[in-house]
């Protein structure tokens, strides 16, 4: 029964807020109070959107239109929505293992992950489970600082088409929502007005028998003297990006040193000494290439340094640009769809192994026949070995060759470089919402707050995009995207990592602080409200006040502001972050 308690009082039944106020039509695009006339528009007027309803997280930025790209960004939207299958073009991928059927299972509504009490990934009461699982081996035991596990890929993949076993089995994964019974920092869970508040945080455990990877993941911690980590990181909103993209490495490299002065930077990213960006601040998505060029993801070759766009994507901040960040990376690994830049499986040689080995899948192939690709006569002598199905399925999963030319390698990019394109223009070309009730008084009065306590330090309300010369894979042949040049925009965010120090906290404890634009949507888009990396806060207040679970938190000062705010005033702060 206890346990029964525990869960029901988990269970999310979402809030949606109350419709932007009607008199909005009356001050729209106008100076109010606070408010200047353009913060009305968060994306500019080349990249917002008027529509606040259900679905606005869906619509075109003007952009689009106005450079005639709307039926390349429609198209593009299929692939973002639809599932994909293992033989049906255009939606053909998923080979052999996958994350997820559809991006739009791990982003539903186009917006950010929800809470999960279970993992699935292909289930119906799964949709809008944005989780990815981190596996890695960590320094310590509950540390949440170590590398990444090899014997799965970087993005853990759940599922896997017959004969295959899913590289971690679902079954042996859980997840349990641990109340905090007090905050680290000494800060009471209850308001000097009597108002109480909760937290909550996640407890993930992956079993050993869980993995079906040769060698095992927790056999390779213990030879290496670590154990096992695991983490839950959520997916972000797609809205917005290409305006992101569009915003210059100077004005970023200024962000950082206004800040450097006052808070400790990451130092693989900032160089506090030359006052610089450090090497790891940039970005280039780096293969194995000959006389130590890099190959970029169109495979461009280049010297080390030629190309180097600096990191503003995900919340470790590993993407520099938006035609090869997160999406772009996506669309390929999360669905295991190939394409011309990208010809090659994501896989890893543990898992490959493992299936070559395992009775059940080379039975299941020698049942199957020819029309199998890995029932292979690999010595033309007219019959077909056991051991030939294993180097077969080995040769084809392998991660070292199946991006090259070998026996078992018959297969052609799934997506063509067209239809990358229009996904791209899609990507590129979301809007933002654009902001509601900036006449209100009490929204106006939060704005005030949100500044006073210091909040906008992390959450830099504004930038100016540049030219907007942004970078584009050579197989677009030059297509043009959509481009927000010499825009004012408002995401409320510094594009750079903090450390919050959370229970359970973040893999690597730096991330990204998130953009705020357009969240106060989320319930009418997703049905949910959750925020921070892992669906931890269900509401405003929660996200605050977990900056103010230790004292080393860089959100530390802030968020102890806002717990001695009144009621009256906290509630204008929440309003305005719903608002923007």
């Amino acid at each position: 029964m206890a346990v029964l308690a525990v869960m029901t009082a988990c269970e999310r039944t979402p809030v949606i807020p109350t419709p932007a106020n009607e008199s909005d039509a009356k001050y729209v695009g106008q100076a109010v109070g606070n408010f200047t006339a353009e913060e009305w528009y968060p994306g500019g007027l080349l990249g917002t959107t008027d529509n606040v309803t259900e679905g606005c997280y869906e619509d075109e930025a003007p952009a689009v239109a106005q450079q005639g790209l709307i039926s390349q960004f429609n198209h593009g939207e299929m692939f973002f929505e639809r599932n994909f299958t293992l033989n049906t073009a255009p939606f053909k991928g998923l080979g052999p293992a996958s994350v997820r059927k559809s991006c739009l299972d791990c982003h539903p509504g186009y917006g950010h992950g929800k809470w999960q009490n279970v993992y699935e990934a292909n289930t119906s009461r799964a949709f809008g489970n944005g989780y990815l699982l981190v596996v890695y081996y960590a320094n310590e035991p509950g540390s949440n600082d170590g590398a990444y596990v090899s014997e799965v890929t970087g993005m853990p993949q759940t599922m896997a088409a017959e004969p295959f076993l899913p590289p971690i089995d679902e079954s042996g994964i859980s997840i349990a929502w641990i109340p905090v019974s007090a905050m680290e920092s000494g800060l009471p869970m209850t308001f000097p007005d009597g108002e109480t508040y909760s937290l909550q945080y996640p407890e993930l455990t992956i079993a050993r028998s869980a993995f079906n990877t040769d060698p095992n993941p927790y056999d390779t911690a213990e030879e290496k003297g670590l154990t096992m980590g695991f983490r839950l990181e959520s997916t972000i909103g797609v809205i917005g990006s290409g305006l992101i993209d569009a915003i210059p490495e100077d004005a970023i490299r200024e962000q950082y040193r206004s800040e450097a002065p006052y808070v400790e930077l990451n130092p693989s990213f900032w160089d506090k000494g030359a006052n610089d960006f450090a090497a790891g601040a940039y970005y280039a998505n780096w293969q194995a290439g000959e006389n130590g060029a890099g190959i970029l993801a169109d495979g461009t070759r280049v010297a080390r340094g030629e190309f180097k766009p600096v990191k503003r994507f995900t919340y470790a901040m590993t993407r520099g640009t938006l035609q090869d960040g997160a999406g772009a990376n996506a669309i390929w690994n999360i669905t295991n769809v190939s394409r011309p830049d990208r010809p090659f499986l994501y896989t890893t040689a543990a898992w490959a192994k493992k299936m070559s080995e395992t009775p059940s899948v080379i039975a299941a192939i020698r049942a199957e026949g020819e029309s199998s690709p890995y029932y292979v006569d690999v010595d033309k002598d007219g019959t077909v070995t056991d051991a030939e199905i294993a180097e077969a399925v080995l040769a084809l999963l392998s991660p070292s060759t199946n991006q090259f030319d070998n026996p078992y390698h018959n297969f052609e990019p799934e997506m063509t470089a067209d239809q990358f394109y229009d996904f791209m223009v899609w990507h590129r070309g979301l809007s933002i919402p654009r902001a509601r009730n900036l006449h209100d008084e009490k929204v106006q009065k939060g704005k005030t707050l949100f500044n006073q306590i210091g909040c906008a330090s992390c959450h830099k309300p504004s930038w100016k995009t540049g030219d907007d010369n942004y970078w584009s894979p050579a197989m677009n042949e030059g297509k043009p995207l959509p481009r927000y040049a010499n825009q004012t925009i408002w995401p409320y965010s510094d594009f750079i990592q903090h450390r919050l120090y959370m229970k359970n906290d973040i893999h690597g404890t730096w991330c990204r602080t998130t953009p705020l634009w357009g969240r106060g949507l989320s319930a009418v888009n997703t049905g949910a409200s959750d925020r921070l990396h892992d669906c931890r806060a269900r509401n405003v207040v929660e996200a605050i006040m977990w900056h103010a679970y230790s004292k080393q938190s860089d959100g530390y000062k802030s968020a102890e502001q806002f717990y001695n705010l009144s009621k009256e005033d906290r509630e204008a702060v929440v309003i305005f972050v719903e608002s923007i």
